[in-house]
Protein backbone atom coordinates (compact mmCIF):
# COMPACT_ATOMS: atom_id res chain seq x y z
CA UNK A 1 0.00 0.00 0.00
CA UNK A 2 1.23 3.48 -0.90
CA UNK A 3 -0.15 6.72 0.57
CA UNK A 4 0.74 10.24 -0.58
CA UNK A 5 0.00 13.10 1.83
CA UNK A 6 -0.27 16.70 0.64
CA UNK A 7 -0.19 19.36 3.34
CA UNK A 8 1.59 22.50 4.42
CA UNK A 9 1.68 26.05 5.63
CA UNK A 10 0.94 25.66 9.32
CA UNK A 11 1.37 23.05 12.03
CA UNK A 12 -2.42 22.77 12.09
CA UNK A 13 -2.30 21.31 8.58
CA UNK A 14 0.90 19.28 8.95
CA UNK A 15 0.51 17.62 12.35
CA UNK A 16 -2.79 15.84 11.55
CA UNK A 17 -1.16 14.26 8.49
CA UNK A 18 1.87 13.21 10.53
CA UNK A 19 -0.38 11.69 13.20
CA UNK A 20 -2.32 9.68 10.63
CA UNK A 21 0.86 8.59 8.85
CA UNK A 22 2.36 7.39 12.14
CA UNK A 23 -0.79 5.42 12.92
CA UNK A 24 -0.75 3.78 9.49
CA UNK A 25 2.87 2.71 9.94
CA UNK A 26 1.95 1.33 13.36
CA UNK A 27 -0.99 -0.68 12.02
CA UNK A 28 0.45 -1.59 8.62
CA UNK A 29 4.27 -1.34 8.80
CA UNK A 30 4.77 -2.31 5.15
CA UNK A 31 2.95 0.81 3.92
CA UNK A 32 5.05 3.25 1.88
CA UNK A 33 4.33 6.86 2.73
CA UNK A 34 5.41 10.04 0.95
CA UNK A 35 4.70 13.69 1.79
CA UNK A 36 4.45 16.51 -0.75
CA UNK A 37 4.80 20.09 0.41
CA UNK A 38 6.36 23.48 -0.10
CA UNK A 39 10.18 23.43 0.14
CA UNK A 40 10.07 26.77 1.98
CA UNK A 41 7.29 25.76 4.35
CA UNK A 42 7.24 24.35 7.86
CA UNK A 43 6.49 20.92 6.38
CA UNK A 44 9.98 20.72 4.85
CA UNK A 45 11.35 20.63 8.40
CA UNK A 46 8.65 18.78 10.33
CA UNK A 47 8.10 15.88 7.93
CA UNK A 48 11.73 14.65 7.69
CA UNK A 49 12.07 15.19 11.44
CA UNK A 50 9.17 12.77 11.92
CA UNK A 51 10.97 10.20 9.77
CA UNK A 52 8.95 10.40 6.55
CA UNK A 53 10.25 11.09 3.02
CA UNK A 54 9.40 14.48 1.58
CA UNK A 55 9.17 15.74 -1.99
CA UNK A 56 8.93 19.50 -2.73
CA UNK A 57 6.31 21.21 -4.84
CA UNK A 58 6.49 25.00 -5.03
CA UNK A 59 3.22 26.84 -4.50
CA UNK A 60 2.02 29.84 -2.53
CA UNK A 61 -1.27 31.54 -1.81
CA UNK A 62 -2.69 34.87 -2.89
CA UNK A 63 -2.76 38.16 -0.99
CA UNK A 64 -6.20 39.78 -0.88
CA UNK A 65 -5.11 43.32 0.00
CA UNK A 66 -4.24 45.25 -3.15
CA UNK A 67 -0.89 47.05 -3.24
CA UNK A 68 2.16 46.89 -5.50
CA UNK A 69 4.02 44.46 -3.26
CA UNK A 70 1.06 42.07 -3.16
CA UNK A 71 0.50 42.38 -6.91
CA UNK A 72 4.08 41.17 -7.47
CA UNK A 73 3.54 38.41 -4.93
CA UNK A 74 0.31 37.31 -6.63
CA UNK A 75 1.95 37.26 -10.06
CA UNK A 76 4.55 34.87 -8.69
CA UNK A 77 1.73 32.81 -7.14
CA UNK A 78 0.09 32.47 -10.56
CA UNK A 79 3.37 31.22 -12.07
CA UNK A 80 3.75 28.63 -9.32
CA UNK A 81 0.12 27.56 -9.66
CA UNK A 82 0.45 27.08 -13.43
CA UNK A 83 3.37 24.73 -12.90
CA UNK A 84 1.94 22.95 -9.87
CA UNK A 85 -0.26 20.50 -11.78
CA UNK A 86 2.69 19.33 -13.87
CA UNK A 87 4.85 18.84 -10.77
CA UNK A 88 2.02 17.04 -9.00
CA UNK A 89 1.51 14.73 -11.99
CA UNK A 90 5.20 13.78 -11.98
CA UNK A 91 5.16 13.07 -8.24
CA UNK A 92 2.07 10.89 -8.60
CA UNK A 93 3.39 9.10 -11.68
CA UNK A 94 6.71 8.33 -10.00
CA UNK A 95 5.24 7.20 -6.66
CA UNK A 96 2.06 5.49 -7.92
CA UNK A 97 0.03 5.95 -4.71
CA UNK A 98 -3.08 3.95 -3.93
CA UNK A 99 -4.58 6.95 -2.10
CA UNK A 100 -3.74 10.65 -1.93
CA UNK A 101 -4.82 12.50 1.22
CA UNK A 102 -4.80 16.25 1.84
CA UNK A 103 -4.98 17.95 5.23
CA UNK A 104 -4.99 21.58 4.13
CA UNK A 105 -2.67 24.29 2.92
CA UNK A 106 -2.25 25.59 -0.62
CA UNK A 107 -0.31 22.53 -1.76
CA UNK A 108 -3.29 20.24 -1.12
CA UNK A 109 -5.36 21.79 -3.91
CA UNK A 110 -3.31 21.04 -7.04
CA UNK A 111 -2.02 17.70 -5.74
CA UNK A 112 -5.47 16.29 -4.93
CA UNK A 113 -7.11 17.74 -8.02
CA UNK A 114 -4.40 16.28 -10.25
CA UNK A 115 -4.61 12.91 -8.50
CA UNK A 116 -8.39 12.79 -8.93
CA UNK A 117 -8.08 13.62 -12.65
CA UNK A 118 -5.54 10.80 -12.99
CA UNK A 119 -8.01 8.34 -11.47
CA UNK A 120 -6.30 8.00 -8.10
CA UNK A 121 -8.50 7.68 -5.00
CA UNK A 122 -8.48 10.91 -2.95
CA UNK A 123 -9.75 12.31 0.31
CA UNK A 124 -9.22 15.52 2.26
CA UNK A 125 -9.52 16.34 5.96
CA UNK A 126 -10.94 19.63 7.25
CA UNK A 127 -9.88 20.51 10.80
CA UNK A 128 -12.11 23.55 11.32
CA UNK A 129 -15.81 24.14 11.95
CA UNK A 130 -15.82 26.61 9.06
CA UNK A 131 -14.11 24.97 6.06
CA UNK A 132 -11.26 26.71 4.27
CA UNK A 133 -11.19 27.72 0.62
CA UNK A 134 -9.09 24.68 -0.38
CA UNK A 135 -11.61 22.24 1.08
CA UNK A 136 -14.51 24.01 -0.61
CA UNK A 137 -12.76 23.84 -3.99
CA UNK A 138 -11.81 20.19 -3.58
CA UNK A 139 -15.31 18.88 -2.83
CA UNK A 140 -16.02 18.48 -6.55
CA UNK A 141 -12.91 16.34 -7.10
CA UNK A 142 -12.23 14.12 -4.07
CA UNK A 143 -13.90 10.82 -3.19
CA UNK A 144 -14.45 11.75 0.46
CA UNK A 145 -14.26 14.80 2.70
CA UNK A 146 -13.41 14.04 6.33
CA UNK A 147 -14.64 16.56 8.90
CA UNK A 148 -13.48 17.32 12.43
CA UNK A 149 -16.98 18.45 13.44
CA UNK A 150 -20.37 17.85 11.88
CA UNK A 151 -21.16 21.58 11.89
CA UNK A 152 -18.71 22.07 9.01
CA UNK A 153 -20.96 20.25 6.53
CA UNK A 154 -23.52 23.08 6.65
CA UNK A 155 -20.94 25.29 4.88
CA UNK A 156 -20.14 22.78 2.11
CA UNK A 157 -22.01 21.81 -1.08
CA UNK A 158 -23.98 18.61 -1.48
CA UNK A 159 -23.10 15.71 -3.74
CA UNK A 160 -19.94 14.68 -1.87
CA UNK A 161 -19.47 11.99 0.77
CA UNK A 162 -18.79 13.60 4.15
CA UNK A 163 -17.54 11.62 7.14
CA UNK A 164 -17.12 13.04 10.65
CA UNK A 165 -13.84 11.70 12.03
CA UNK A 166 -12.65 14.36 14.48
CA UNK A 167 -9.09 15.69 14.59
CA UNK A 168 -6.18 13.34 15.30
CA UNK A 169 -5.13 13.52 18.96
CA UNK A 170 -1.66 12.75 20.31
CA UNK A 171 -1.79 9.60 22.43
CA UNK A 172 0.14 11.40 25.17
CA UNK A 173 -2.83 13.75 25.66
CA UNK A 174 -5.18 10.83 26.22
CA UNK A 175 -3.01 8.92 28.66
CA UNK A 176 -1.32 11.66 30.73
CA UNK A 177 -2.04 11.14 34.43
CA UNK A 178 -3.36 14.13 36.38
CA UNK A 179 -1.93 13.18 39.78
CA UNK A 180 1.53 12.50 38.34
CA UNK A 181 1.46 15.69 36.25
CA UNK A 182 0.54 17.91 39.19
CA UNK A 183 3.20 16.33 41.39
CA UNK A 184 5.87 16.78 38.70
CA UNK A 185 4.98 20.46 38.29
CA UNK A 186 4.85 21.14 42.04
CA UNK A 187 1.27 22.42 41.99
CA UNK A 188 0.10 20.95 45.28
CA UNK A 189 -3.51 21.77 46.15
CA UNK A 190 -3.62 25.00 44.11
CA UNK A 191 -5.82 25.69 41.13
CA UNK A 192 -3.69 25.37 37.98
CA UNK A 193 -4.15 27.96 35.23
CA UNK A 194 -2.53 27.25 31.86
CA UNK A 195 -2.34 30.06 29.29
CA UNK A 196 -0.75 30.46 25.86
CA UNK A 197 -1.29 32.39 22.65
CA UNK A 198 0.59 30.34 20.05
CA UNK A 199 4.22 29.74 19.16
CA UNK A 200 4.81 33.34 18.06
CA UNK A 201 2.80 34.82 20.90
CA UNK A 202 -0.18 37.18 20.86
CA UNK A 203 0.46 40.63 22.32
CA UNK A 204 -3.15 41.21 23.44
CA UNK A 205 -3.20 37.87 25.25
CA UNK A 206 0.19 38.51 26.87
CA UNK A 207 -0.98 41.89 28.12
CA UNK A 208 -4.26 40.60 29.55
CA UNK A 209 -2.67 37.49 31.07
CA UNK A 210 -0.02 39.68 32.75
CA UNK A 211 -2.89 41.39 34.60
CA UNK A 212 -4.22 37.97 35.63
CA UNK A 213 -0.79 36.89 36.90
CA UNK A 214 -0.44 40.11 38.89
CA UNK A 215 -3.96 39.87 40.29
CA UNK A 216 -3.46 36.35 41.66
CA UNK A 217 0.22 36.59 42.62
CA UNK A 218 -0.36 37.70 46.19
CA UNK A 219 -3.02 35.17 47.15
CA UNK A 220 -0.88 32.10 46.55
CA UNK A 221 -3.93 30.05 45.57
CA UNK A 222 -3.08 29.79 41.88
CA UNK A 223 -0.30 27.96 40.04
CA UNK A 224 0.05 29.75 36.71
CA UNK A 225 1.84 28.32 33.66
CA UNK A 226 2.12 30.82 30.80
CA UNK A 227 3.79 30.52 27.41
CA UNK A 228 4.73 33.93 26.08
CA UNK A 229 5.50 32.88 22.51
CA UNK A 230 8.51 34.12 20.57
CA UNK A 231 7.44 37.77 20.50
CA UNK A 232 6.52 37.87 24.18
CA UNK A 233 9.77 36.57 25.69
CA UNK A 234 10.91 40.06 26.71
CA UNK A 235 7.49 41.72 26.84
CA UNK A 236 5.78 39.50 29.41
CA UNK A 237 8.44 39.69 32.17
CA UNK A 238 8.62 43.45 31.58
CA UNK A 239 4.85 43.73 32.08
CA UNK A 240 5.08 41.78 35.34
CA UNK A 241 7.94 43.96 36.58
CA UNK A 242 5.91 47.08 35.84
CA UNK A 243 3.10 45.60 37.95
CA UNK A 244 5.48 44.85 40.83
CA UNK A 245 5.24 41.05 40.55
CA UNK A 246 8.21 39.08 41.97
CA UNK A 247 7.91 36.27 39.45
CA UNK A 248 11.56 35.18 39.70
CA UNK A 249 11.10 34.25 43.34
CA UNK A 250 7.65 32.72 42.89
CA UNK A 251 7.59 28.95 42.09
CA UNK A 252 3.92 29.21 41.18
CA UNK A 253 4.40 31.59 38.25
CA UNK A 254 5.93 29.42 35.54
CA UNK A 255 6.86 31.55 32.50
CA UNK A 256 8.07 29.86 29.33
CA UNK A 257 8.48 30.76 25.67
CA UNK A 258 6.81 27.57 24.50
CA UNK A 259 5.09 24.64 26.18
CA UNK A 260 6.93 21.54 25.02
CA UNK A 261 5.23 19.26 27.57
CA UNK A 262 1.63 20.07 26.68
CA UNK A 263 0.24 16.63 27.63
CA UNK A 264 1.57 17.05 31.17
CA UNK A 265 0.41 20.67 31.48
CA UNK A 266 -3.07 19.90 30.16
CA UNK A 267 -3.40 16.96 32.53
CA UNK A 268 -2.46 19.20 35.46
CA UNK A 269 -4.57 22.22 34.48
CA UNK A 270 -7.96 23.18 35.90
CA UNK A 271 -8.52 26.07 33.48
CA UNK A 272 -6.92 26.97 30.14
CA UNK A 273 -6.72 30.34 28.37
CA UNK A 274 -5.82 30.04 24.67
CA UNK A 275 -6.67 30.71 21.04
CA UNK A 276 -9.26 28.59 19.24
CA UNK A 277 -7.14 26.67 16.75
CA UNK A 278 -8.78 23.40 15.72
CA UNK A 279 -6.12 21.08 17.16
CA UNK A 280 -5.89 22.98 20.45
CA UNK A 281 -9.64 22.64 20.90
CA UNK A 282 -9.56 18.93 20.08
CA UNK A 283 -6.90 18.44 22.75
CA UNK A 284 -8.93 20.46 25.28
CA UNK A 285 -11.91 18.24 24.56
CA UNK A 286 -9.87 15.05 24.82
CA UNK A 287 -8.43 16.20 28.16
CA UNK A 288 -11.84 17.40 29.38
CA UNK A 289 -10.58 20.84 30.36
CA UNK A 290 -12.54 24.03 30.97
CA UNK A 291 -11.25 26.92 28.89
CA UNK A 292 -11.47 30.62 28.11
CA UNK A 293 -11.09 30.94 24.35
CA UNK A 294 -9.86 34.10 22.62
CA UNK A 295 -10.23 33.44 18.86
CA UNK A 296 -7.62 35.04 16.65
CA UNK A 297 -9.21 37.65 14.36
CA UNK A 298 -6.26 37.37 11.96
CA UNK A 299 -6.94 33.98 10.36
CA UNK A 300 -8.57 33.16 7.03
CA UNK A 301 -12.36 32.82 7.02
CA UNK A 302 -12.43 33.79 10.73
CA UNK A 303 -12.42 30.04 11.38
CA UNK A 304 -11.24 30.29 15.00
CA UNK A 305 -14.44 32.12 15.90
CA UNK A 306 -16.52 29.33 14.37
CA UNK A 307 -14.41 26.70 16.16
CA UNK A 308 -14.89 28.44 19.49
CA UNK A 309 -18.64 28.84 19.05
CA UNK A 310 -19.08 25.08 18.65
CA UNK A 311 -17.84 24.73 22.23
CA UNK A 312 -19.58 27.84 23.55
CA UNK A 313 -22.94 26.62 22.24
CA UNK A 314 -22.55 23.49 24.40
CA UNK A 315 -21.34 25.39 27.50
CA UNK A 316 -18.00 23.69 26.92
CA UNK A 317 -15.95 26.93 26.97
CA UNK A 318 -16.18 30.66 27.67
CA UNK A 319 -15.43 32.82 24.63
CA UNK A 320 -14.04 36.38 24.70
CA UNK A 321 -13.62 38.22 21.40
CA UNK A 322 -10.18 39.85 21.12
CA UNK A 323 -11.78 43.24 20.48
CA UNK A 324 -13.42 42.95 23.92
CA UNK A 325 -10.36 41.58 25.70
CA UNK A 326 -8.76 43.49 28.55
CA UNK A 327 -7.00 42.53 31.74
CA UNK A 328 -9.82 43.56 34.06
CA UNK A 329 -12.38 41.47 32.23
CA UNK A 330 -10.11 38.43 32.01
CA UNK A 331 -9.32 38.64 35.74
CA UNK A 332 -13.03 38.74 36.48
CA UNK A 333 -13.81 35.66 34.37
CA UNK A 334 -10.86 33.70 35.77
CA UNK A 335 -11.89 34.57 39.32
CA UNK A 336 -15.51 33.57 38.74
CA UNK A 337 -14.50 30.20 37.33
CA UNK A 338 -11.74 29.36 39.78
CA UNK A 339 -14.00 30.19 42.73
CA UNK A 340 -16.67 27.81 41.41
CA UNK A 341 -15.17 24.30 41.16
CA UNK A 342 -18.55 22.85 40.16
CA UNK A 343 -18.82 25.15 37.14
CA UNK A 344 -15.24 24.37 36.14
CA UNK A 345 -16.09 20.69 36.33
CA UNK A 346 -19.30 21.14 34.32
CA UNK A 347 -17.53 23.03 31.53
CA UNK A 348 -14.75 20.43 31.42
CA UNK A 349 -17.27 17.60 31.34
CA UNK A 350 -19.16 19.28 28.49
CA UNK A 351 -15.89 19.68 26.57
CA UNK A 352 -15.11 16.01 27.08
CA UNK A 353 -18.53 15.06 25.69
CA UNK A 354 -17.51 16.64 22.35
CA UNK A 355 -14.23 14.73 22.09
CA UNK A 356 -13.61 12.16 19.37
CA UNK A 357 -10.69 10.27 20.83
CA UNK A 358 -10.41 7.65 18.08
CA UNK A 359 -10.02 10.10 15.17
CA UNK A 360 -6.80 8.44 14.01
CA UNK A 361 -8.53 5.10 13.70
CA UNK A 362 -11.56 6.61 11.94
CA UNK A 363 -9.39 8.41 9.39
CA UNK A 364 -7.26 5.33 8.74
CA UNK A 365 -10.42 3.28 8.24
CA UNK A 366 -11.55 5.66 5.49
CA UNK A 367 -8.13 5.45 3.82
CA UNK A 368 -8.12 1.65 3.95
CA UNK A 369 -11.63 1.51 2.51
CA UNK A 370 -10.53 3.55 -0.53
CA UNK A 371 -7.58 1.20 -1.05
CA UNK A 372 -9.91 -1.80 -0.94
CA UNK A 373 -12.33 -0.15 -3.38
CA UNK A 374 -9.46 0.39 -5.80
CA UNK A 375 -8.45 -3.25 -5.63
CA UNK A 376 -12.03 -4.40 -6.29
Amino acid sequence: MKILFACGGTAGHINPALAVAANIKKERPDTRILFAGNPDGMEARLVPKAGFPFVPIKIQGFQRQINWRNIKYNCKSVVYLMGASGHAKKIITDFQPDVVMGTGGYVSGPVLRTAAMMGVRTLTHEQNAFPGVTTKLLTKYVDKVLLAVGEAQAHLPGGTEYVVTGNPIREEILFAGRTEARAALGIGGRVCLLSFGGSLGARRINEAVADVAAHFAEGGLLHHIHATGQYGVELFPQLLEEKGVDFLGNPHIDIREYIDDMPRCLAAADLVICRAGALSLSELEAAGRASILIPSPNVAENHQYHNAMVLASKNAAVVIAERDLNGQQLCRVVQQLTEDPQELSNIGRNAASLAIVDANRRICREIYSLVEEKRV
